[in-house]
């Protein structure tokens, strides 16, 4: 063990890297390595999503979380997380039944882990298990009451090249989500709010390369593939998003800034929105997300 945590520092070293070995270069995309056993990080994530071509839309998602290294290969994580939502003049059938307006508030728990199989510093190529388990009570969309279970599994790939002043990142995964809405007062009659127990599966399928181009700056670009499959419509809806990020590490902390825009969408649509080649029911038009981690 503790020759594979000498062959880790002087890879590292050698690939001139100077923040945590679970540094995210990328916003959405994550990365394959892991914390040494006995070290810990603290994340602070802020993802703002905006726009849906009509009406008002503004949502902030906010998630903290602590990850812990068990042993060099093996980390736990446990993570709280937060919404605020202002959305006026978009009324979707089914999805958002009014408009709605309230500041930050927590929203839901996160537990999970990560299982590094090859070390991308010490075995050319990087693979690890990335798993959690998600329970909320607000709806992401409508800000409406919703009891939602989610499981979430993903395989995450990494390289370097150059000595690692290149970085490529890849996930591939899914998740399973079980939901029930809490009933509404007062919506009009013609208003689809089921209430009865929903079960989906979403596929998941992210890319992106990181360039380091000065001394602790890496700057970088990514392409995150998404689509979701319901019981009684099979596919549902599918989106692709793309965008720029920057990145800075120190020997202790580090920030990312990524900016993601959709690129193009597809399944169930609202008759209001103005861009049909997006999906904007249960996505935005863009989002922005900055992501802090530091080490100890």
């Amino acid at each position: 063990m503790k020759i594979k945590v000498l062959g880790i520092a002087v890879a590292l070293g050698l690939c001139n890297f100077t923040a945590s070995a679970d540094e995210n270069l990328l916003g959405y995309v994550k990365g394959a390595e892991t914390l040494p056993e006995g070290s810990a990080e603290v994340y602070q994530f802020f993802t703002k999503r905006l726009g849906k071509t009509v009406g008002h839309y503004e949502a902030l998602d906010t998630k903290t979380e602590f990850e812990y290294g068990l042993t060099n290969a093996f980390n736990i994580s446990f993570a709280l997380k937060g919404m605020s939502l202002d959305t006026n003049g978009i009324i979707i059938d089914g999805y958002m039944p009014k408009d709605n307006d309230f500041g930050w508030k927590l929203s839901g728990l996160e537990a999970g882990f990560k299982y590094n199989f090859l070390s991308p510093a010490l075995d050319d190529f990087g693979l690890s298990m990335y798993g959690s388990m998600d329970y909320s009570w607000v709806d992401n969309h409508s800000g409406q009451d919703k009891d939602t279970l989610s499981l979430e599994m993903m395989m995450l790939m990494q390289k370097y090249f150059l000595e690692g002043q290149l970085v490529w990142t890849g996930n591939l995964g899914f998740e399973a989500t079980g939901a029930k809405r809490k009933a509404i007062a007062g919506l009009p009659e013609d208003f689809e709010w089921p209430t009865e127990a929903e079960m989906e599966i979403e596929l998941i399928a992210g890319t992106g390369m990181s360039y380091r181009f000065a001394p602790n700056w890496f700057i970088g670009a990514e392409a995150l593939y998404e689509e979701e499959h319901e019981t009684e419509v099979n596919l549902e809806r599918y989106s692709w998003f793309a965008g720029p990020s920057i990145h800075y590490g120190d020997a202790k902390w580090w920030a990312t800034l990524t900016y993601m825009k959709q690129l193009k969408g597809g399944g169930e649509k609202f008759d209001e929105q103005t861009d049909n080649d997006l999906h904007l029911i249960e996505k935005t038009e863009a989002e922005w997300r900055l992501k802090f981690g530091y080490n100890f």
